[in-house]
């Protein structure tokens, strides 16, 4: 199966991949950057794919452009719906690059991270997949959790610190927000 796989970083592209691979996929990557926030994070996170997937000999094609603002007029005014926007755009991007491409499937390292939400990734990506014409394939990465934390590590790669978006990086870093995402999980 020739399956194309978003790839949010590298760090957590280490687990799906040899994953696939070892069922016998043929997987090409594919980094989306738009909701990646601020640029100079981008490019980090980009490096350090180029640079993971020429160890691994892994072929990725690089999104163009970086269309912030577009992002940001999709998730405005709908901050709490921002993750469901944000999955929906780059499931998209790739089943159209995967369909462009003669893909048998696309997928998504967003499958690997215990804090994404993995129901709603799926039901978007299925859905997308019966629209664009190239089936979503799902699988629950979250099991290479450990697992890829300690190979990146040992690797030495860049690990980021927040999803990506500018929001994350707000509940990240800004103390009042840190405060109240635990007082809701706590």
């Amino acid at each position: 199966m020739k399956l194309l796989l978003h790839i949010c970083c590298a760090p957590c592209s280490i687990y799906p991949v040899e994953i696939l691979r070892g069922d016998g996929m043929e997987v090409m990557g594919f980094f989306y950057r738009h909701n990646i926030h601020p640029y100079t994070e981008c490019l980090k996170r980009q490096e350090t794919l180029t640079s993971y997937a020429q160890q691994i000999d892994l072929k990725v094609i690089y999104q163009e452009g970086y269309d912030l603002e577009g992002f940001l007029q999709r998730a405005v005014f709908r901050e709490a719906d921002r993750c469901r926007i944000c999955y929906y755009d780059r499931l998209r991007s790739a089943a159209l690059i995967a369909r462009k491409g003669k893909f048998d499937a696309f997928s998504s390292t967003l499958l690997y991270s215990k804090f994404q939400q993995h129901e709603m990734i799926r039901n978007i990506g299925e859905s997308i997949g019966k629209s664009t014409g190239v089936p979503f394939y799902y699988q629950d990465f979250r099991e290479g959790w450990k697992y890829g934390i300690e190979a990146s590590k040992r690797l030495g790669l860049y690990r980021q610190q927040y999803c990506g978006c500018i929001y994350s990086e707000k509940e990240r870093y800004y103390p009042s927000s840190n405060l109240q995402t635990k007082q809701q999980k706590g």
